[in-house]
């Protein structure tokens, strides 16, 4: 055999293991995706069938509240999105009993002065300056507004959660008042925005996160929470209980852990573990109308976005596993289990890429691996599993977003699958420079607010 054909032998040698250890890495998340679906469907099915056909369907008018939510708005060089958001926000909860809590830093003049300005022209709006300079971490800035609360005096049921860039929905602090005395967290949906005047480009990549949102927050909280699993915080649209806060703040010292940079999603987790109750609400602002949820601008950049969902990865996938462990039941061990898969998923979306390029070019050259019947029976499976969670995220998306969107999201698949490899070698690097000692810092992302706010 020559140095040449023993070359394309080796290659085919190689194509061939890729392919089989992709294949089983991707049938296993794929049943598991699909033990997630089958779980809903039932739940859906049920209540369709049992509950609703005898208690008519809630909206967020019939949710009766009382008591001051404070919510907590961390803003680093923020200027060009605090001033329109915060305007937006007093606007759309007028007759809300809220205030406002805006974190900034002494070394960030401009976001500074647009807070200040809307201040000055509202009581609902309470600026907290940060002692030490920014950046520091985003759970540091929301402790400094949890100790200007206690400060206060202000005795509020609720302590509500959101971005600089957010666009509020109306009938946020009347859900946040009623039920945050009876659960001790309370998530509402997220629904990235979609705007046509974007690039096609930029529009793409920010649709991605849609795509994701449209189906975790429509199908894979619910199954948390049906299951009796901690339903995390997804950081905007989700209030605290002060009671389970302060519980949290006795143990740890804070509520919010600085040495995290996914306090939020950790805080849904132990809260959980302190026996406190998250629930996930989804209701319509009116009888028939949309839901009631929480819209914003995310990165339309392949850099940005590799940027944020590599913090998500090193925080939840990696530095969740050693922070958090693996504890409580087994549907809870089952839901960390896929939230940690994250770097392992990418993996394997690598090795499959990377062996479907390579046996095309053997194809084409005649030299294509053989596989046996069984492996090619795994193939097949492979395949009709990937279809099924094309089809079912795309079934979400035309939910959320239109029939139109919903076929688009099939295409964006691709490079949402890029994202996140790209993504998990991040986190990866991110990881390892924490573990070596260096400092944490808030790694955030730079912010859009939507020309034309979306309607309630």
């Amino acid at each position: 055999m020559g140095v040449a054909e023993g070359a394309v032998w080796a290659v085919a040698q190689a194509t061939h293991e890729l392919a089989l250890f992709a294949a089983v890495g991707i049938a296993l998340g794929g049943l598991d995706d699909l033990a997630v679906d089958l779980i809903w469907l039932a739940r859906t099915l049920w209540r369709r069938a049992v509950i609703y056909t005898r208690h008519a369907r809630s909206d967020a008018g019939q949710v009766r509240g009382s008591g001051t939510v404070a919510v907590f708005v961390p803003a680093w060089r923020e200027a060009a999105v605090i001033g329109p958001m915060l305007e937006t926000a007093l606007a759309r909860w007028r007759d809300a009993d809220c205030r406002i809590y805006v974190g900034c830093y002494p070394n960030d003049p401009e976001t500074l002065a647009a807070v200040e300005a809307v201040a000055a022209r509202s009581a609902k709006v309470r600026l907290v300056l940060n002692s030490r300079p920014g950046p520091t971490t985003k759970a540091d800035n929301l402790n400094a507004m949890w100790r200007a609360l206690l400060n206060d005096g202000v005795p509020v049921v609720a302590v509500a959660l959101h971005d600089a860039e957010d666009v509020v929905h109306p009938a946020e602090i009347g859900i946040y008042a009623a039920l945050c005395g009876r659960f001790d967290l309370v998530q509402l949906p997220v629904l990235p925005l979609i705007e046509r005047g974007r690039g096609w480009w930029a529009r793409a990549v920010s649709s991605t996160y849609a795509d994701e949102f449209a189906e975790s927050h429509a199908k894979t909280l619910i199954v948390r929470e049906a299951i009796g699993a901690g339903v995390p915080a997804a950081g905007v649209g989700c209030g605290f209980s002060r009671a389970a806060l302060e519980r949290i703040a006795e143990r740890h010292g804070s509520p919010f852990d600085e040495d995290s940079v996914t306090e939020d999603y950790e805080l849904g987790l132990r809260i959980r573990e302190m026996g406190g109750r998250g629930i996930f609400v989804r209701l319509p602002g009116k009888a028939d109308g949309a839901a009631v949820a929480v819209r914003a601008h995310f990165p339309d950049t392949i850099a940005a976005a590799v940027r944020q969902k590599a913090r998500w990865q090193a925080g939840i996938a990696l530095s969740g596993w050693t922070r958090l462990g693996w504890r409580g039941s087994f549907a809870e061990h089952w839901m960390r289990f896929r939230d940690r898969r994250a770097i392992l998923a990418a993996l394997v979306l690598l090795c499959a890429y990377v062996s479907l390029a390579s046996w095309t070019a053997l194809d084409r050259a005649g030299r294509a691996p053989a596989f046996t019947a069984a492996e090619e029976a795994l193939f097949a499976a492979c395949t009709g599993l990937m279809l099924w969670r094309l089809l079912v995220r795309a079934a979400f998306v035309t939910h959320a977003y239109g029939p139109i969107e919903g076929l688009l999201s099939i295409p964006r698949a691709v490079l949402a699958n890029f994202i996140a490899m790209a993504s998990a070698r991040r986190a990866l690097q991110s990881y390892l420079r924490l573990a070596r000692g260096a400092p944490l810092i808030w790694d955030k992302t730079e912010h859009s607010f939507p020309k034309a706010i979306p309607a309630e």
